[in-house]
């Protein structure tokens, strides 16, 4: 038996996202404890990892932003705890888990150090300019820090890694291995009927630029204007991310008739189910959780040709890959299901089909842990 230690930037995400993976590690028989900011709306998630016998420890660590003072409050309270805990293994994943996270396990002599990549963030995505050019270079460089002293590297899709190595961030010393992003639960989202019309679409992210919910809206308001029935809905939590979208922008796609904004939602499944077509125009990410879930379901799905978005959709098959930030390809592909709704029918059967294949989350956790030696 091991003692592992899971370090996240968001208490929720250790049930949304690596609920599994920690029932996995206590299958086997490992003592887990996980790390992360916990707020009060946390408390369901403590209540879901305590009942399983998962230790939870509060540390102060602000998601969004750069400040030493924080920063390092963020570094000793992570040594201290790991100091404490004494885990054989320390997993962390985003972006400061794994900075300060690594480094800290290193300070403390940690035998195995895990860095997982779920994606690159605010200061990767766009070409760096200004502010976030110096932001991309601190990053970059705190990255390559703590990845040096990582004993597993692991990447959710192929871009990621190479794009490390080309940045030079990645020593050629430490093992790295590729997964298929965080994995699904087939069972837990199963696949179901679609509803009667009208075709809905649905996208579901943080509400972030980058995640190209402005595209979204913009094709909104071009198709409405043709299909008024056509209904476009919006599932996600405000950000205080820098490139986040304020609530009277939001408010004001509302107003206009084009975007239904559900607000957030603890869980998504009724709203995939309630859609015909899953739409994410992301500019890029690590692999898009809420993608799998759609193809999990049985939903065509219509993103980005960009890293982490592409290698979900076979063109044709089981959705259509637009160019980033084109809001005249992203309005062709979705017309096409308006113009052909039985269109879902066959690419939605797909869809569940290839996440069967490829994105089942007992396969990719196996790897995982298998990498790991647990």
């Amino acid at each position: 038996m091991a003692t592992v230690l899971l370090i996240a930037s968001l208490g929720s995400s250790l049930r949304n996202f690596r609920g599994q993976l920690i029932e996995d590690f206590r299958a086997r028989g490992h003592d887990v404890h996980t790390a992360a900011p916990f707020q009060d709306a946390d408390a369901t998630t403590r209540k879901w990892l305590t009942s399983r016998g998962v230790h939870c420890h509060d540390i102060p660590l602000v998601r969004a932003g750069l400040s030493p003072h924080s920063d390092i409050c963020t570094l000793l309270a992570l040594y201290n705890l790991i100091r404490k805990v004494r885990p054989d293994s320390c997993l962390s994943y985003t972006i400061k888990p794994v900075i300060w996270g690594g480094v800290a396990a290193w300070l403390a002599r940690i035998p195995q150090r895990v860095a997982l990549i779920t994606g690159l963030g605010y200061a990767f995505i766009e070409a760096p300019q200004g502010k976030r050019a110096l932001v991309r270079w601190l990053v970059g460089h705190l990255y390559s820090i703590a990845l040096r002293r990582s004993t597993l590297v692991i990447f959710q899709n192929p871009d990621d890694c190479n794009d490390f190595r080309r940045w030079g961030l990645l020593p050629s010393s430490v093992p790295v291995i590729v997964v298929h992003g965080s994995g699904v639960d087939l069972k837990v989202f199963s696949l179901v009927p679609f509803p009667q019309k009208p075709v809905r679409f649905l996208l579901v992210a943080r509400l972030l630029g980058d995640k190209g919910i402005r595209e979204y809206a913009a094709s909104a308001e071009r198709l409405h204007v043709k299909w008024p029935e056509a209904e476009f809905h919006l599932v996600g939590p405000l950000d205080t991310n820098p490139d986040g979208i304020k609530r009277d922008e939001v408010q004001a796609w509302q107003d206009a008739g084009n975007i239904i904004w559900q607000g957030e939602l603890e869980d998504v499944r009724p709203a995939i189910a309630g859609a015909h077509v899953f739409v994410l125009p992301s500019y890029r990410e690590g692999m898009p959780r809420t993608v799998l879930e759609a193809m999990s379901m049985g939903r065509p799905v219509i993103t980005t040709d960009v890293p982490g978005c592409r290698e979900t959709v076979v063109e044709g098959v089981n959705g259509f890959l637009v160019a980033r930030q084109d809001i005249d390809e992203l309005v062709g592909a979705m017309e096409r299901f308006l113009v052909a709704p039985n269109l879902t029918i066959k690419m939605g059967a797909n869809s569940r089909m290839i996440a069967e294949d490829k994105y089942d989350v007992h396969k990719v956790n196996a790897q995982m842990i298998a990498a790991m030696n647990l």
